[in-house]
């Protein structure tokens, strides 16, 4: 029988490409409208919709996946299943009745329920995550969960190289959930923690928290977000790679005058190995100060 799949993100793109080519292959794809995005802002389809016509994959992009003639195009599929990934807006009933409905959730549920739980694992300095596979319920990433499987967090972790890996889970445990439909467990609300969407503060490096929670959060951000630091005249400094020091200047002192910048902490100090100056290209820090003490 068909599935339909309902994602978004190049995580999900990924899991789509694996469940394309298994028997479980999407009979319709559906994901979010194309959007202007960027400086130029220029329309640009979601990595999914791109995924879908490179497999020749049929492919909706409706405004509302709730609305009467989605549902009606899905259920004309009679799909064993729905599988949701990274679709990022809600689904709502009578949707959520018609039609069994797996999510593929990059954590291991009900620790970091939500938007982030990639980033919120690294920055919280938690030694693994993982993957759920849970039936989707009107509450945020709290249905039953059918199939589990962690995956270890290394200290070197980046957002990019830890979602690779997790992708490549979440579609092996979402095709074993098809295979073998398994039994699925209530969770445990009192377990429950949430991840918050990364917001424009997340992102700039607060000198009053401790360096290895600034590191963490370089690493939990790259690439895809990005971390920033203040820059003595005011403006935001890309940070894409940093270290932790023991030695540096006063907390909240940004140093200039070594060979990297180095921004003093409430514990420690960070060193900034590779930054990106607005509207360029990542370059070293060394490279950087060159540049900016001329």
């Amino acid at each position: 029988m068909p599935t339909v799949f309902l994602g978004t993100s190049e995580f999900a793109a990924a899991v789509l490409r694996r469940l394309a080519g298994t028997d479980h292959r999407p009979a319709l794809v559906i994901t979010r409208p194309d959007r202007r995005r960027g400086r130029g802002r220029r329309l640009g389809a979601p990595p999914v919709a791109d995924a879908a016509r490179a497999l020749g994959l049929e492919l909706a992009q409706p405004e509302s996946v709730n609305d009467e003639p989605t549902r009606e195009q899905i259920a004309a599929l009679e799909p064993e299943a729905v599988c949701v990934c990274a679709y990022g807006a809600l689904i709502t009933e009578p949707l959520l009745s018609e039609h069994p409905i797996l999510n593929v959730h990059p954590s291991l549920l009900p620790r970091w329920r939500g938007a982030a739980p990639i980033e919120r694992a690294i920055i919280a300095g938690d030694r693994q995550t993982g993957v759920s596979i849970m039936r989707l319920t009107a509450g945020l990433d709290s249905g039953p969960v059918c199939l589990q499987a962690a995956e270890p967090i290394g200290s070197e972790d980046t957002y990019g190289t830890l979602a690779q890996r997790l992708q490549e889970l979440g579609a092996e445990l979402l095709i074993a959930a098809l295979d073998s439909p398994p039994p699925c467990v209530e969770q445990e609300e009192r377990l429950a923690t949430y991840a918050e969407k990364i917001a424009a503060a997340d992102r700039e490096l607060d000198p009053a928290r401790p360096a290895a929670v600034l590191a963490r959060v370089v690493r939990a951000l790259n690439p895809h977000i990005g971390a920033q630091v203040r820059l003595p005249d005011g403006t935001l400094l890309g940070v894409g790679k940093a270290r932790v020091r023991d030695d540096g200047p006063p907390r909240g002192v940004l140093s200039l005058g070594g060979p990297r910048p180095v921004l003093g902490c409430a514990d420690g100090a960070l060193e900034l190995v590779e930054v990106q100056p607005a509207g360029r290209k990542p370059m070293s820090g060394e490279d950087f100060l060159r540049g900016y003490r001329r």
